[in-house]
């Protein structure tokens, strides 16, 4: 793709792929004259509302159950000041760095958008924290999806008002110590900045842009380990044929078909076996395209949410354009929860077929291939026990697979009487995807072994380079030995995405298209 010098937050379609270069530091953020305009309109109708003594909620009110208390003007700023502050109660570890500062990313930009009240100049600030690396500190837990992620970016937004902690060069700081580094002052802060700041779904949002990415390169990973252990096992091809799958034409389905048809062309260990007697698979090896596919589906339709969800306001209230205000839900985290929910099993799935897979490859049933995947067995016990592993995982993930939107308990005084959830949906995705990794990796180092059983026939360009990657830092096993540095580096391959990026690159050196992350439908662009 053509990647963008500039992003212009409030204007531009923001995707995932563009979060995470901003947040990367590939492209920079920025806020145009136009764009400025409109912030601060926005911002003066605030101004007016105070003036006139108008009583709108959380600009001269209290906040959840006491939005009935009105708070003078002269105490408005006040106010804002003690919603970060006493919001600030989050527990448990902070989150990645990455994610808070994608956090920002995405506050940035629909604040941008001209129907917050905030002033330019804070939001200035918050750009100069993610363009000098200077992250806030944010608790993991806390938030349940009701007006927004209230807790969580209550503590992001903490060092504007020159308090919590930040990262910077890689250390966690005091945010006043950082700031005078720099020769800052903290921001003052007006009325409604604090509530616009700490209204939203931002937390939701930036674990769902982590979920994306790392769970479409779990989906490409996971057609070509397929591959790799189907050639090992000898399966039928017969099952990828385009004309079955259009007879019941599901999009991943179909898009994973084509993937594997393209994988396993011109494989001599295809080949080998075209005439053979075999009736059909086990569904672990035939139901690939189906089972991979449900995942893929899963994957388009929280992409596609998420597309809406990173170009929404969704603070509160909201001031219109004709400069009436609305005290909505737009905060509400349901949209976010339910398909985070549905990915969490799809992935879980991704890892409970390859847990299959290994199973199948370990038995003395498959021509050619010995029992556990080593010549000598008995006094070796093989490749036995690594599949106790991501027996263990698939049942972990399995635990996690409740959906956290089913919840509700409400809070503020029964203000806020059903919550989302979302923050947990979010948090226990990006949990079963740490744990797909580990399987995936795990079936990697056994499908690499099996694949070595059928040499010297040779497969297609694109797995004989990705079985060339694990050969290059995993010799074959011919006896026992300690596996789990093994193990870890096939993790590796998986979770740097050196397994999917090899496959590009031998795809494309051969001339061979082999559909990847800038794919329209399927890519994280």
């Amino acid at each position: 793709m053509t990647r963008m010098q500039f992003f212009n937050y409030g204007e531009d379609q923001l995707t995932t792929g563009l979060a995470l270069q901003i947040a990367s530091g590939e492209i920079a953020g920025r806020i145009t004259a136009t764009a400025a305009t409109v912030i601060e309109k926005s911002r003066q109708r605030v101004d007016e509302i105070v003036a006139d003594h108008q009583h709108v909620y959380g600009i001269n009110t209290g906040f959840g159950p006491l939005c009935t208390t009105i708070i003078s003007e002269k105490d408005t700023k006040t106010l804002q000041y003690n919603i970060l502050k006493s919001h600030s109660v989050g527990v448990g570890d902070p989150i990645d760095a990455e994610i808070a500062k994608l956090m920002m990313v995405l506050k940035v930009h629909a604040l941008s958008m001209g129907y917050s009240g905030i002033a330019l100049t804070t939001l200035e600030r918050i750009i100069w924290h993610i363009d000098h690396n200077v992250i806030p500190v944010v608790p993991s837990q806390g938030s349940v999806g009701a007006s927004g992620d209230l807790a969580p970016l209550s503590h992001l937004f903490l060092p504007l008002i020159g308090l919590g902690q930040v990262y910077f060069k890689g250390v966690r700081q005091d945010t006043g110590k950082v700031l005078q580094k720099f020769g800052l002052l903290p921001v003052e802060l007006g009325a409604k900045e604090g509530l616009a700041l700490i209204n939203g779904t931002q937390f939701i949002a930036a674990h769902a842009i982590k979920v994306v990415e790392r769970f479409q390169n779990c989906l490409d990973n996971a057609d070509l380990i397929a591959a790799m252990n189907l050639e090992a096992m000898l399966g039928s091809v017969k099952t990828f044929t385009a004309e079955l799958h259009l007879l019941r034409a599901y999009r991943g389905t179909i898009y994973v078909a084509e993937r594997m048809r393209t994988l396993l062309a011109d494989s001599e260990m295809v080949q080998s076996h075209q005439n053979c007697t075999r009736v059909q698979d086990p569904y672990s090896l035939r139901c690939i395209p189906q089972v991979h596919g449900a995942s893929r589906n899963a994957f388009l339709h929280l992409k596609e949410l998420l597309h809406i969800e990173l170009n929404s306001v969704t603070d509160n209230p909201i001031l219109l354009r004709d400069g009436s205000s609305i005290s909505g839900g737009n905060f509400h985290g349901q949209p976010l929860a339910m398909p985070l929910d549905y990915a969490a099993v799809a992935a879980a799935e991704l890892g409970n077929i390859a847990d299959r897979r290994i199973y199948l490859s370990l038995k003395d049933t498959i021509p050619g291939l010995p029992k556990l995947l080593m010549r000598e067995t008995g006094l070796n016990s093989g490749f036995m026990i690594p599949q106790y592993t991501t027996a263990a995982l698939v049942s972990e993930n399995k635990t996690f697979c409740f959906p956290a939107s089913a919840d509700s308990i409400p809070t503020s005084l029964g203000q806020e009487d059903h919550v989302s959830m979302g923050s947990i949906s979010a948090r226990k995705c990006l949990m079963i995807i740490d744990n797909l990794e580990k399987i995936q990796g795990i079936e990697l180092f056994c499908a690499a072994q099996g694949f070595d059983f059928r040499k010297p026939l040779k497969s297609g360009l694109v797995l004989e380079a990705c079985h060339d990657l694990v050969r290059e830092q995993i010799p074959f096993a011919e006896s026992d030995h300690v596996m789990s540095e093994e193990m870890q580096k096939a993790i590796s391959m998986v979770k740097n995405k050196s397994l999917v990026k090899r496959s590009g690159e031998a795809a494309s050196a051969h001339g061979i298209t082999l559909k990847n992350e800038t794919d329209e439908f399927f890519g994280i662009y």
